[in-house]
């Protein structure tokens, strides 16, 4: 894929131990995917359930390939595909490598995009129950949009997957000022940015095949009787 053609060598070499991941099942290195674009808070009706989600740098469509795809058809298999709707986050979020060297792994306006679209999801939806998740860049975005929405949107966000968090040291594995029961973080066993080290290699590039272990996570953390 066209963004592992690139090394983000960052300035930090801090190392640290990964949260560690369950062992993968055979059919899920098949990726499953709904496309590469979800947009059924913007041009769809609401739903039980809405995942918002935050591509990697370098990603294509607004979900991406590596796993928000995967994730959301896995979550939709988890509760109903009637019941759940995704969201991926693009506006002002480009996806460009360069941010990821900025203090945050991010920029202002990428974090004001996922912060938008939490946003609309609640206000649009207000029956609807949130979960969201980020890659790689990604990650840091929705981290830094969960802590700066109002704290009535931050508590309809039911529960958050990050993989490949960029910022998994400097927040110690979670989301500052959002619970840690209803946050997991994926680290792949060699992916260096989780360690603070913004070296790209082929571990990131492997989070497809944590989609079902994710949605089974976000799935366990709604209320499903409604």
């Amino acid at each position: 894929m066209a963004h592992f053609k690139w090394l983000l060598v960052g300035a930090f070499a801090t190392l640290a131990v990964a949260n560690p991941l369950p062992a993968p099942e055979a059919n899920q290195l098949e990726t499953r995917q709904t496309g590469i674009n979800a947009n059924d808070i913007v041009g769809g009706t609401c739903k039980d359930f809405t995942l918002v989600f935050v591509r990697g740098s370098g990603e294509v469509g607004n979900m991406g390939l590596v796993i928000g795809p995967p994730l959301c058809s896995t979550l939709k298999e988890q509760i109903s595909p009637n019941r759940v709707a995704c969201q991926g986050v693009d506006g002002m979020y480009s996806a460009n490598f360069p941010q990821n060297f900025l203090s945050p792994n991010t920029d202002a306006k990428s974090i004001a995009s996922a912060a938008t679209m939490l946003e609309l999801a609640t206000t649009k939806c207000p029956k609807t129950q949130v979960v969201a998740g980020g890659y790689s860049q990604g990650s840091a975005v929705i981290d830094y949009a969960i802590q700066e929405v109002k704290h009535e949107v931050r508590n309809k966000i039911k529960g958050v997957v990050l993989f490949g968090y960029t910022r998994n040291i400097q927040d110690r594995g979670g989301i500052p000022g959002y619970p840690q029961d209803q946050t997991k973080v994926y680290c792949a066993p060699g992916d260096l940015v989780c360690d603070n080290i913004l070296v790209v290699t082929p571990p990131h590039e492997t989070y497809g095949l944590y989609a079902k272990d994710a949605a089974e996570f976000l799935a366990s953390k709604v209320n499903q009787s409604n």
